[in-house]
Protein backbone atom coordinates (compact mmCIF):
# COMPACT_ATOMS: atom_id res chain seq x y z
CA UNK A 1 0.00 0.00 0.00
CA UNK A 2 1.23 3.50 -0.49
CA UNK A 3 0.57 6.67 1.40
CA UNK A 4 -0.22 10.14 0.12
CA UNK A 5 -2.22 11.29 -2.83
CA UNK A 6 0.00 10.76 -5.88
CA UNK A 7 -1.79 9.58 -8.96
CA UNK A 8 0.83 6.94 -9.71
CA UNK A 9 2.24 4.38 -7.32
CA UNK A 10 5.78 5.24 -8.49
CA UNK A 11 5.32 8.76 -7.09
CA UNK A 12 4.40 7.49 -3.64
CA UNK A 13 6.25 6.59 -0.49
CA UNK A 14 5.69 2.91 0.09
CA UNK A 15 5.17 1.48 3.53
CA UNK A 16 5.14 -2.14 4.54
CA UNK A 17 4.17 -3.95 7.71
CA UNK A 18 6.55 -6.52 9.09
CA UNK A 19 10.27 -7.12 8.85
CA UNK A 20 12.08 -6.95 5.54
CA UNK A 21 9.03 -7.21 3.35
CA UNK A 22 9.59 -5.08 0.33
CA UNK A 23 7.30 -3.71 -2.31
CA UNK A 24 8.82 -3.43 -5.76
CA UNK A 25 7.11 -0.45 -7.39
CA UNK A 26 8.41 -1.42 -10.82
CA UNK A 27 6.67 -4.80 -10.89
CA UNK A 28 3.70 -4.80 -13.16
CA UNK A 29 3.20 -1.06 -13.56
CA UNK A 30 6.20 -0.05 -15.66
CA UNK A 31 7.37 2.59 -13.18
CA UNK A 32 10.85 2.37 -11.75
CA UNK A 33 12.03 3.38 -8.31
CA UNK A 34 13.87 6.71 -8.33
CA UNK A 35 16.88 7.12 -6.06
CA UNK A 36 15.51 10.25 -4.38
CA UNK A 37 12.34 8.51 -3.26
CA UNK A 38 11.98 7.11 0.21
CA UNK A 39 11.84 3.32 0.18
CA UNK A 40 10.55 1.10 2.99
CA UNK A 41 12.67 -0.35 5.74
CA UNK A 42 11.04 -2.22 8.61
CA UNK A 43 7.72 -0.49 8.09
CA UNK A 44 9.04 3.05 7.62
CA UNK A 45 10.53 5.03 4.74
CA UNK A 46 14.31 5.12 4.46
CA UNK A 47 15.82 8.35 3.21
CA UNK A 48 19.21 9.21 1.77
CA UNK A 49 20.56 10.44 5.12
CA UNK A 50 19.80 7.08 6.72
CA UNK A 51 21.54 5.35 3.83
CA UNK A 52 24.60 7.56 4.33
CA UNK A 53 24.70 6.74 8.04
CA UNK A 54 24.29 3.02 7.34
CA UNK A 55 27.14 3.18 4.82
CA UNK A 56 29.38 4.94 7.36
CA UNK A 57 28.55 2.26 9.93
CA UNK A 58 29.41 -0.43 7.33
CA UNK A 59 32.81 1.12 6.61
CA UNK A 60 33.57 1.45 10.33
CA UNK A 61 32.61 -2.21 10.86
CA UNK A 62 34.90 -3.33 8.04
CA UNK A 63 37.74 -0.99 8.98
CA UNK A 64 37.77 -2.28 12.55
CA UNK A 65 37.87 -5.91 11.49
CA UNK A 66 34.22 -6.93 11.99
CA UNK A 67 34.25 -6.28 15.73
CA UNK A 68 31.03 -6.97 17.62
CA UNK A 69 30.96 -3.47 19.14
CA UNK A 70 30.99 -1.96 15.64
CA UNK A 71 28.03 -4.05 14.48
CA UNK A 72 25.52 -1.35 15.32
CA UNK A 73 21.76 -1.45 15.29
CA UNK A 74 21.74 0.89 12.28
CA UNK A 75 24.03 -1.43 10.34
CA UNK A 76 22.06 -4.53 11.32
CA UNK A 77 18.78 -2.98 10.22
CA UNK A 78 20.22 -2.30 6.78
CA UNK A 79 22.04 -5.54 6.06
CA UNK A 80 19.96 -8.31 7.61
CA UNK A 81 17.30 -8.10 4.89
CA UNK A 82 17.89 -10.77 2.30
CA UNK A 83 19.32 -13.18 4.86
CA UNK A 84 17.41 -15.87 6.69
CA UNK A 85 15.41 -14.79 9.69
CA UNK A 86 17.41 -13.78 12.71
CA UNK A 87 15.76 -12.73 15.90
CA UNK A 88 18.19 -9.97 16.77
CA UNK A 89 21.45 -8.25 16.02
CA UNK A 90 23.48 -10.53 18.29
CA UNK A 91 22.06 -13.64 16.63
CA UNK A 92 22.95 -12.26 13.21
CA UNK A 93 26.46 -11.41 14.37
CA UNK A 94 26.96 -14.85 15.93
CA UNK A 95 25.77 -16.53 12.74
CA UNK A 96 27.99 -14.65 10.30
CA UNK A 97 31.01 -13.38 12.20
CA UNK A 98 31.93 -15.95 14.85
CA UNK A 99 32.86 -18.75 12.43
CA UNK A 100 35.46 -18.09 9.73
CA UNK A 101 33.66 -20.16 7.10
CA UNK A 102 30.40 -18.25 7.63
CA UNK A 103 32.25 -14.93 7.55
CA UNK A 104 33.79 -15.84 4.19
CA UNK A 105 30.33 -16.72 2.87
CA UNK A 106 28.88 -13.44 4.13
CA UNK A 107 31.74 -11.29 2.80
CA UNK A 108 31.61 -12.95 -0.63
CA UNK A 109 28.27 -11.22 -1.16
CA UNK A 110 30.09 -7.87 -1.01
CA UNK A 111 33.27 -8.92 -2.85
CA UNK A 112 33.32 -7.14 -6.20
CA UNK A 113 36.08 -9.49 -7.40
CA UNK A 114 33.33 -12.12 -7.69
CA UNK A 115 29.69 -12.17 -8.68
CA UNK A 116 28.35 -10.69 -5.41
CA UNK A 117 25.81 -13.47 -5.06
CA UNK A 118 23.61 -13.72 -2.02
CA UNK A 119 25.42 -15.44 0.83
CA UNK A 120 22.33 -17.50 1.52
CA UNK A 121 20.43 -18.03 -1.69
CA UNK A 122 23.13 -17.67 -4.35
CA UNK A 123 21.15 -15.20 -6.44
CA UNK A 124 21.83 -11.61 -7.43
CA UNK A 125 18.33 -10.19 -7.08
CA UNK A 126 19.35 -8.51 -3.82
CA UNK A 127 21.32 -6.04 -5.94
CA UNK A 128 18.23 -4.95 -7.87
CA UNK A 129 15.81 -4.32 -5.05
CA UNK A 130 14.76 -0.88 -3.79
CA UNK A 131 17.98 -0.66 -1.76
CA UNK A 132 20.20 -1.29 -4.77
CA UNK A 133 21.94 2.08 -4.50
CA UNK A 134 22.94 1.39 -0.90
CA UNK A 135 23.93 -2.19 -1.68
CA UNK A 136 26.11 -1.13 -4.61
CA UNK A 137 27.73 1.49 -2.39
CA UNK A 138 28.38 -1.14 0.29
CA UNK A 139 30.09 -3.35 -2.31
CA UNK A 140 32.21 -0.43 -3.49
CA UNK A 141 33.18 0.68 0.01
CA UNK A 142 34.04 -2.88 1.01
CA UNK A 143 36.55 -3.36 -1.82
CA UNK A 144 39.67 -2.20 0.06
CA UNK A 145 38.83 -4.28 3.13
CA UNK A 146 37.47 -7.52 1.66
CA UNK A 147 40.75 -9.23 0.67
CA UNK A 148 42.30 -8.90 4.12
CA UNK A 149 39.07 -9.73 5.95
CA UNK A 150 38.49 -12.79 3.76
CA UNK A 151 42.05 -13.98 4.32
CA UNK A 152 41.69 -13.59 8.10
CA UNK A 153 38.33 -15.41 8.05
CA UNK A 154 39.76 -18.24 5.94
CA UNK A 155 42.65 -18.58 8.39
CA UNK A 156 40.18 -18.74 11.30
CA UNK A 157 38.25 -21.44 9.44
CA UNK A 158 41.46 -23.44 8.84
CA UNK A 159 42.49 -23.14 12.49
CA UNK A 160 39.04 -24.23 13.61
CA UNK A 161 39.14 -27.24 11.27
CA UNK A 162 42.61 -28.23 12.49
CA UNK A 163 41.59 -27.89 16.14
CA UNK A 164 38.61 -30.12 15.47
CA UNK A 165 40.80 -32.65 13.64
CA UNK A 166 43.32 -32.68 16.51
CA UNK A 167 40.53 -33.22 19.04
CA UNK A 168 39.14 -36.14 17.00
CA UNK A 169 42.59 -37.67 16.55
CA UNK A 170 43.27 -37.40 20.26
CA UNK A 171 39.89 -38.91 21.05
CA UNK A 172 40.84 -41.96 18.99
CA UNK A 173 44.41 -42.20 20.28
CA UNK A 174 45.98 -40.85 17.09
CA UNK A 175 48.40 -38.05 16.47
CA UNK A 176 48.33 -35.60 13.60
CA UNK A 177 51.52 -34.62 11.85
Amino acid sequence: MYEGGPARAADATFTVRGTCRRIFPNHGNGHLHREHEAVPLRGRPIHDREKELALKAWVRFLKHGLQREDFTKRLYEHIHCGFIAHYNRQGFYDTYFENGKDTVQFLSQFDKRGECRSGEYGGTTWQHEPYADLQRAMIGEAAPFIPELMEAAQERARESDLAQARALAEKHGRELR
